[in-house]
């Protein structure tokens, strides 16, 4: 059974809400947890590279996007996190207790694949980006990231590690300066917003869809609920919401604000990235971007050096928020599957197979690097099997919190159920049409 299932806890005294936020001025940052986490890693090299591509080839046509997929984001993470804290146990748990083990297994492992591939993508990205800053040989800043985060996942306990994790998101306000230090013309911005006028083509139809499957993705599913469960296992007064239903009310209000604030920032900060590819990359010609240190290249000679400075470190930063996301994400799922012990606040001997996942993952990642695979064609497959993995997760995720058998008396609510269902609907046409231009582009 997996870590969530395993550790037994006396029943919290009746009317025992959550630990309350304390006081203070700093007190409301205490609701940030998973929620702020995943919603930051959202935005990791890989992603930078795609909001890139939107700005520097479309301009600001695209920004109603990141507008769009706000609240579809919002849901589906909501979904996921009140699945982690009601049951106590991540997604792949519960998708082991609902449906064939062969079906998640499966699953499972192409969240796997789809991981490996982008942790290799973000640790290259990220190891370009501080060549460019610092010099140095690719491939021993490339093995210096991967070891430093496989070491950090290990060896330093989860409430400190969860506490790294929050304050490396602040990492993504470099993108804001950026935008603000180019000097964008903020009043076509916010019209773009609202009232996009870009004629859609093919190329715009695959940057929409890639977008789409840049700000949801399984693994954002996979690493919320399993947080959520972590949580429960390192507060001594929390229980899984079916122990404990007087916990509910709060649980659910620091889900709601954790969430949707940590999604806001993840989107905020795109636009952003867009934003500022758009005022200088775009409005200059440049518009063939294909990885994040490309951007940050190219943005040497028409933003300047500070700039240039601002969004190379950027890229680091929030890579060293992704990676050990990635790899942790896939560790949950797997170790879920196969009944392992898990978590991120046991020692290596108490989980190891649960560790070596993380460690194996992000050394295959590393190592993508110098196989000869073209990174781009990599990070493509990555979103191909991301794009096939999403909707079926989706769907059965819908399908258990509604279940009662999974959520006891938290099945959720009608609005929540309809935000969900559509976010999954979107992901579906998202699908079918990254398959669509996949064959046009063929036939072309």
């Amino acid at each position: 059974m997996s870590k969530t299932t395993t550790t037994a806890r006396a029943p919290a005294p009746s009317g025992q809400d959550e630990p309350p936020a304390g006081r203070g001025p700093l007190a409301f940052l205490k609701v940030f947890g998973p929620g702020l986490i995943t919603g930051a890693s959202d935005d990791d090299p890989s992603g930078i590279a795609t909001y890139s591509q939107a700005g520097a080839q479309y301009g600001y046509g695209l920004e109603w996007t990141l507008l769009f997929s706000w609240p579809l984001m919002c849901a589906i993470q909501e979904v996921s996190a009140r699945i982690g804290r009601v049951t106590g146990r991540g997604i792949a748990g519960n998708l082991k207790r609902a449906y064939p083990s062969s079906l998640v297994l499966s699953l499972v492992g192409l969240v796997l694949v789809a991981n490996t591939i982008n942790l290799g993508a973000d640790l290259g990205a990220m190891a370009a980006a501080l060549q460019l800053l610092i010099g140095g040989p690719l491939w021993l800043l490339i093995a210096a990231f991967a070891v430093a985060s496989v070491i950090l996942e290990v060896f330093v306990s989860y409430k400190r590690y969860a506490s790294i994790l929050k304050w490396l998101a602040l990492s993504l306000l470099a993108y804001v300066a950026v935008a603000f230090a180019v000097k964008a013309p903020w009043g076509e911005v916010a019209f773009n917003l609202v009232a996009p006028s870009l004629k859609f083509d093919v190329g715009a139809l695959t940057v929409v869809v890639a977008v789409l499957g840049t700000t949801i993705s399984p693994y954002l599913f996979f690493w919320q609920a399993s947080e959520e469960a972590e949580e429960v296992e390192d507060d001594p007064k929390a229980q899984a919401l079916r122990r404990s239903p007087d916990q509910a009310p709060e649980a659910f209000r620091r889900i709601r604000i954790d969430t949707y604030l940590g999604m806001a920032l993840s989107n905020t900060v795109a636009l952003f990235i867009m934003i500022a590819t758009a005022a200088t990359l775009h409005a200059h010609g440049v518009t063939n971007i294909q990885t994040s240190s490309q951007a940050a290249e190219a943005l040497k000679p028409v933003a300047g050096p500070l700039v240039f400075f601002i969004f190379a470190i950027g890229i680091v930063g929030t890579g060293l928020l992704a990676v050990p996301v990635l790899a942790g994400s896939a560790a949950y799922a797997l170790a879920e599957v196969f009944g392992w012990k898990t978590g991120l606040d046991r020692s290596w001997r108490q989980a190891k197979p649960f560790y070596a996942v993380i460690a194996i993952a992000t050394l295959v990642g590393g190592l993508i690097n110098f196989s000869g695979l073209d990174p781009i064609k990599a990070l493509f497959w990555s979103a191909v099997i991301n794009g096939v993995v999403a909707v079926p997760v989706m769907v059965m995720m819908m399908h258990m919190s509604s279940h009662r058998k999974i959520m006891g008396a938290f099945s959720l609510s009608p609005g929540l159920k309809i935000a969900g269902w559509l976010a999954t609907a979107v992901m579906a046409a998202a699908a079918i049409g990254m398959f669509a231009t996949m064959a046009l582009g063929g036939a072309s």
